[in-house]
């Protein structure tokens, strides 16, 4: 997990200003629309003093009465149409923001999105962006206006009695300052709320994930406590947040209600002693009652605004993450391709993770022919994986270079070198969609006949075929085998055969048959093309042309299986090892057969 910025609240300030910048016409028309209706609420009291002066000089009530109507027809259609443009605009920031968490993080270096779990991401599309909404929108508008409506009616009080202001104003300080304690307090709880709800997304999806595992190691209670204490740590949280936003609420009503005793009691004292008119009593308690709405509104302004600059924050902290220019070459001068030379070379390398971190390559040099089969093997930890990241430019080298058809990575984009390279990943993930977008993947262009080509190559076509829609099923993890998935992935790969296929260990889940038939791909595409495999099976180590041994970060050995069986104890211990995996497998695949069946060296 990346480190949290040291400045949440300004840079949560600049991160709703800026969501909110390209919207700001919308914005403006939610405030003047705000501004009118307050108007109108500001002149509604002054109608009601119209109506009662009216009373008692004997005058025609029609005037009073149709203005004090119309203004209640006007307010509400404001008001209406305040709602409509805030609305709107309040689901287009939201989407705005989305789409560049979105672009963020599938354009991101895959070393630094991998610090985050999944589930926290998730939250920052979902739940975060919908706190930000509030904060960029209608919390604004509701700011200015509630700020106006709160100014005018004090001016309009004022000119009713000031000595009824006076009692008023010692509310509204006392509340202010209450205000001020609490509402900082909810901006905390809601940001650790969030930061709960991202662990809870990430414990349910690890769970999911481990379904199988669960269930077979009888571990579900275990499961459901571990989550279940994600989510009431989120709920922990969620109700501390509830508590502040509670009592904010409760000393701007009270403390609004408490003023209007006091009002009432002063203001009929006043009027018994001839100091104030009935007519300015019942138009200064109207307002009395109409100042507790702008006090509400600023407090669940304020509210909103906290909650929004806690989403803010935890979006912010994704800000850092640097996007991958897929088409920029770094180097502008242009190379010649070398035919001669190998299709991928790894030159002197030294490689790490993130910056301080210790090296998990040193000094590695491989060449990859243009043609043949080229296995990496080693303990856990060796570095494979690093090598088929630093081929696929997931990460760079601290030191060291690599080329492409004898040019450097330098004078290449990451484009040029992806295009040439298909890649097979040990997971072997299933894409959502169809069985035709995952086989298709690759290409932007693919027809059915390359699809169904790929799906028979690795003898998955009739179990496609047996599906309700064909290559229009839609593909999820559960319809599939392991096996199943393994052989999609590879098929995938194989639409429009590029220079360079990279497999780690395609053969992992397969039995028998479907092994024979991904061996057999591989050596029809290495017959003209190069293929590159972390190998963890002994007939995949076996079919190699070539066979690199990488240790503890560095290249011990490479040749062929008989040149290593000869002179590399690693080698041999790892070939030894396999030999008694592959005769278990055999016993597994053959119930009965004679585990002494002798394996190829």
């Amino acid at each position: 997990m990346s480190p949290r910025p040291s400045g949440p609240r300004t840079g949560g300030l600049a991160l709703i200003a800026a969501y909110a910048r390209p919207h700001r016409l919308g914005i403006g028309i939610g405030v003047l629309l705000g501004l009118f209706a307050t108007g109108v609420t500001l002149a509604t009291p002054l109608a009601a003093k119209w109506v009662l002066d009216g009373l008692g000089a004997g005058i025609d009530l029609a005037g009073p009465v149709g203005a004090l109507v119309l203004l209640l027809l006007v307010g509400t259609c404001a008001g209406f149409a305040q709602t409509v443009v805030l609305g709107r605009l309040a689901e287009r920031i939201v989407l705005d923001a989305r789409r560049s968490l979105i672009q963020r993080f599938f354009r991101a270096r895959l070393e630094q999105i991998q610090r985050f779990r999944t589930g926290e991401l998730v939250t920052r599309v979902t739940s975060d962006t919908v706190l930000l909404r509030a904060a960029a929108t209608s919390s604004v508008v509701q700011l200015i206006n509630g700020a106006v409506a709160l100014v005018g009616t004090v001016i309009l009080m004022a000119f009713l009695d000031g000595v009824l202001l006076l009692t008023t104003l010692a509310a509204l300080v006392l509340v202010g300052g209450l205000f001020a304690v609490f509402l900082p307090r909810i901006g905390r709880a809601t940001k650790r709320a969030q930061d709960a709800m991202g662990d809870l997304g990430s414990s349910l999806e690890g769970g999911m994930r481990a379904l199988r595992t669960i269930k077979s190691s009888r571990a579900e209670d275990r499961e459901i406590a571990r989550v279940t204490a994600s989510a009431e740590d989120s709920a922990r949280h969620s109700i501390r947040s509830v508590w502040f936003s509670a009592l904010v609420w409760a000393v701007a009503g009270g403390g609004m209600q408490l003023s209007l005793v006091a009002v009432l009691g002063l203001g009929a004292w006043r009027v018994s002693s001839g100091e104030l008119a009935v007519s300015s009593l019942v138009a200064f308690l109207l307002y009395a009652v109409n100042i507790i709405d702008p006090i509400t509104t600023l407090a669940g302004a304020f509210a909103s605004i906290q909650a929004g600059l806690a989403a803010a924050a935890r979006i912010t902290e994704t800000s850092h993450l640097e996007l991958e220019d897929t088409a920029r070459r770094p180097v502008a001068e242009s190379r010649r391709i070398d035919r001669d030379a190998p299709v991928l070379s790894v030159r002197a390398v030294r490689a790490a993770y993130g910056d301080g971190s210790r090296d998990v390559l040193r000094d590695v040099t491989i060449d990859i022919p243009r043609t043949g089969h080229v296995a990496l093997v080693g303990p856990s930890g060796a570095g494979k994986t690093t090598v088929f990241s630093l081929l696929l430019r997931f990460l760079d080298p601290r030191e060291g270079h690599l080329e492409l058809d004898g040019i450097p990575y330098a004078h290449l984009s990451i484009d040029d070198v992806r295009s040439r390279i298909a890649y097979v990943e040990q997971e072997t993930p299933v894409i959502p969609g169809t069985v035709r977008d995952n086989v298709l993947f690759r290409v932007d262009d693919g027809t059915d006949d390359e699809a169904w080509s790929a799906l028979t190559a690795v003898g998955l076509d009739e179990r496609v075929r047996s599906f309700p829609d064909g290559l229009d099923t839609a593909v999820v993890e559960t319809s599939l085998s392991g096996g199943e998935r393994q052989r999609l992935a590879v098929s995938r790969a194989l639409v429009r055969r590029p220079s360079v296929l990279l497999l780690d260990e395609a053969t992992a889940q397969l039995d028998a048959g479907a092994e024979a038939a991904i061996q057999e791909i591989i050596a029809e595409t290495a017959a003209t093309g190069a293929v590159v495999t972390i190998a963890h099976r002994l007939s995949t180590i076996l079919e190699a042309d070539q066979i690199v041994v990488l240790d503890a970060g560095s290249v011990r050995d490479a040749g062929t299986h008989e040149e290593l069986l000869r002179r590399d104890d690693l080698y041999r211990g790892l070939i030894q090892a396999l030999r008694i995996e592959a005769r278990a497998e055999t016993v597994d695949r053959f119930d009965g057969a004679d585990a002494a069946t002798p394996v190829p060296s």
